[in-house]
């Protein structure tokens, strides 16, 4: 089961140019079983949520992007935001009080640039404490270049984390690049926590593997 865990759509997301609903329809015509929707700090209504999947006949599952003093972070799990949550270890907490998961999204930003040797950089990255909070890390992301998901993929083996992939879709093109193929069935973001947790899955880039 192939599902891009990393979407935005507007105006939720604004800087997103999507609408729901393109996202939807492109994503379901590439061949994807799955989107979350993983707006910018900001949670999705679980019933429009359930209207958009049945409307569509396509599952779409909720997220959030939550931009914390460690990074993005993909969460899946809660449904609303409390303060105090843009520190890594309170929204590691919320998350473990309700059993939801974190992905560390696009890692390379402020942490790679185009002069740097890879390696040397995930060396002076990888010994941050906050990494074993951390259920996966995005090894692909659609909108990066080959040189920082090569970073991101080197962090995962260094840390011994498995990856996950995602488009990071804002416009249409970025649709269906990169995803994550999962083991089992999954039709509720409760067993896709549980797949997550249980690292049943792996990382495409469905532009070399479409």
């Amino acid at each position: 089961m192939i599902v891009d865990l990393h979407t935005h759509t507007k105006p939720l997301s604004d800087d997103s140019y999507l609408e729901p609903a393109e996202l939807i329809q492109h994503a379901k015509r590439a061949g994807l079983d799955a989107i979350c929707l993983t707006e910018h700090d900001w949670f999705w209504d679980k019933d429009a949520l359930a209207r958009l999947s049945q409307e569509h006949d396509f599952l779409v599952l909720p997220g959030v992007e939550m931009n914390t003093d460690e990074g993005h972070m993909l969460v899946f799990g809660l449904e609303e935001y409390s303060f105090g949550m843009h520190h890594t270890r309170y929204l590691k907490q919320a998350l473990d009080e309700v059993g939801g998961a974190m992905i560390l999204a696009h890692p390379y930003r402020r942490q790679f640039y185009p002069s740097d040797d890879i390696r040397e950089a995930v060396e002076r990255y990888y010994q941050r404490p906050f990494f074993h909070l951390l259920d996966a890390i995005e090894a692909l992301n659609g909108r990066a270049t080959e040189r920082q998901n090569q970073f991101s993929q080197e962090l995962c083996r260094r840390l011994n984390l498995r990856g996950t992939g995602g488009s990071d879709a804002h416009h249409l093109s970025n649709i269906a690049t990169c995803a994550t193929r999962f083991e089992r069935k999954i039709s509720n973001v409760e067993e896709l926590i549980t797949e997550l947790k249980a690292g049943r899955f792996r990382p495409v880039d469905l532009r070399s593997n479409p």
